[in-house]
């Protein structure tokens, strides 16, 4: 083989070095935008940004009709809740006599949220007999809020319940089903105000002590970021809520002071969380000091335990055990002897090593007699109030490309129409619809009698066709609720976005992630068989939540996203 010429090296190195050189060059240029975001365009520069995308943007508008405000359109409380099958069991007896018992997701799932279900297990695995025939238990993981509802309208009644605390059962008994007090406590829990150790100090320095008094005092002054959970499902929310509520007055927690002292509470308030895995995301990006969560989950969580400080409030979460109905006197000894084998020496061990049985020496700091109709009427003074007279301006993004034909379409309009009767009436609303162009089928106005009309005539008339233009749709949405902005500067604005969340046509998500986090409106997304990554993507961008709802309950989740948010 012949060398090659000095001169032909040399060409060849210049060429691979061309090359290397421009391939250098292109991945700088294509990735130098790579863990940057947008978040940091000004004000101005969004605007102009927002008329850019605006001006590519087809908008038709669609003149709004009205339809009729009825009952028949509006589901009853019963035909609101999913089908049980939403919640499979996660033990399932098969004994001659089986008994079936609703439990809090924190001891009924997986890992260390699932003390219960082993329990379970080895109950039924034990050979248990009553009256000579074998006895077993299914647990049904659902979370307290649901499980009374369940109860209450007589959906599905389980033969038993052990929520997180005993505001559930009083609440059972004053809707006037029948629930009977099996076992007070089967393991011990709290729930507590994590507090950013930065900041707990500097509480400590400034009032001598850190208990809810001064964080109700803190977060009414401004000096903390407080965000909570949802009371209407949420053991920890209600708990909170009724604690708060007392720390204004300790002798009701109704009383017009109390109520007074809320709404200057909730003015500052900047998150009541749909769900804990929303709140934890606020916290996380440092637009939280403080949030609630039960002592067990704090245990096991090292992070948590690094960074923040527990600080217990309220009433005891020590997972009491009701009988729920007339049980059959062997199912009463079947769940008698269940409640006996949760307390022995092994599973108490092991309810420990799960973070349980933490905090003995705590005790209730508040009644622990509450009356169901006085927990009831904290959930409506709560709905009320929560945003102390402050003003939502929301706009509806509904997707009807192709992908939503059928069953997502129908599941779409039967949840948003029955659930605008949980949208407090002095707020603004307006509806957006999309498919590869976008539509305003319903401007933004006060939901007074008039616009809850247009806006069940605008959902009625949707219908699927076309590709999605999602991010075309949010823009849109975006320039509605900041034109409505100026009108009503305090108002709290929002977007909520019903989609399955394919998007195949318009602009992309890095293009509107710089808008949407300089005008801080957060999204939230409610996924109809969906691609819930790509939704996301989209409600994280400001901390707003993302629910996964399938055919058969989001019209749950839309009455409670509802009752927490608007």
């Amino acid at each position: 083989m012949k060398q090659m010429s000095t001169g032909v090296k040399i060409a060849i190195f210049a060429a691979i070095a061309a090359l290397v050189f421009g391939g250098v060059f292109l991945g700088i240029t294509l990735t130098r935008n790579v863990g940057m975001t947008d978040e940091e365009i000004s004000e101005e520069d969004a605007a102009k940004k927002m008329d850019q995308l605006l001006s590519k943007i087809s908008v038709t508008d669609v003149t709004p009709r009205k339809a009729s405000i009825t009952d028949e359109d509006m589901l009853n409380e019963e035909d609101e809740l999913p089908s049980i099958d939403a919640y499979p069991l996660s033990v399932t007896g098969t004994g001659e006599i089986n008994i079936e018992i609703y439990s809090s997701p924190e001891k009924a799932g997986a890992g260390t949220d699932g003390w219960l279900n082993e329990v379970a297990e080895n109950f039924n695995q034990s050979g248990q007999k009553i009256n000579g025939k074998d006895a077993t238990v299914s647990i049904r993981s659902v979370s307290s809020g649901l499980a009374v509802d369940y109860i209450r309208t007589g959906k599905y009644t389980p033969h038993a319940i052990t929520p997180s605390n005993e505001f559930w059962g009083s609440m059972i008994e004053a809707s006037g089903k029948k629930v009977t007090l099996k076992e007070k406590r089967l393991v011990g829990n709290v729930a507590g105000v994590l507090l950013s150790k930065e900041k707990y100090n500097s509480i400590l320095e400034k009032y001598g002590s850190v208990n809810m008094k001064v964080i109700s005092e803190c977060t009414s002054n401004n000096e903390i970021q407080m965000g909570y959970t949802n009371p209407f499902i949420s053991s920890t929310g209600l708990n909170f809520l009724v604690t708060t509520l007392y720390s204004y007055d300790t002798e009701d927690l109704l009383s017009s002071k109390a109520i007074d002292g809320f709404k200057q509470f909730q003015e500052n308030v900047p998150l009541v969380s749909y769900n804990t895995m929303q709140m934890r995301k606020s916290a996380e990006s440092g637009s939280l000091d403080a949030f609630v969560m039960e002592y067990q989950s704090y245990y096991n969580d090292p992070t948590l335990k690094n960074d923040y400080v527990f600080t217990p409030f309220g009433a005891r979460h020590d997972n009491p055990m009701y009988a729920v109905g007339d049980l059959s006197s062997e199912q009463d000894q079947l769940l008698t002897a269940f409640c006996q084998y949760c307390l022995n020496e092994d599973n108490q061990k092991l309810a420990a090593e799960y973070g349980f049985n933490q905090n003995e020496k705590y005790k209730s700091e508040i009644p622990e007699d509450i009356s169901g109709d006085k927990l009831i009427s904290a959930q409506k003074l709560y709905k009320e109030n929560k945003d102390s007279g402050k003003e939502i301006i929301a706009v509806f993004i509904a997707d009807t490309s192709g992908s939503m034909s059928g069953e997502p379409m129908n599941a779409l309009k039967t949840s948003l129409v029955n659930s605008m009767q949980y949208i407090n009436k002095n707020n603004y609303i307006g509806m957006i619809s999309y498919n590869n162009k976008v539509y305003r089928n319903l401007p933004v106005a006060q939901f007074d009698l008039n616009q809850q009309a247009l806006f069940k005539g605008a959902v009625q008339d949707l219908a699927a066709t076309g590709q999605t233009a999602t991010n075309d749709a949010i823009v849109v949405a975006m320039n509605m609720v900041n034109e409505a902005l100026k009108d009503h500067p305090n108002a709290k604005p929002m977007i909520f976005l019903l989609s399955d969340g394919e998007q195949n046509t318009g602009c992309s998500l890095n293009e509107i992630s710089g808008l949407v986090s300089t005008y801080e409106i957060p999204i939230y997304s409610i996924g109809y068989n969906a691609n819930i990554e790509a939704l996301k993507s989209i409600s994280e961008i400001n901390e707003a939540a993302t629910i996964n709802a399938d055919t058969d309950d989001i019209v749950y989740q839309l009455k409670n996203l509802f009752n927490s948010e608007m």
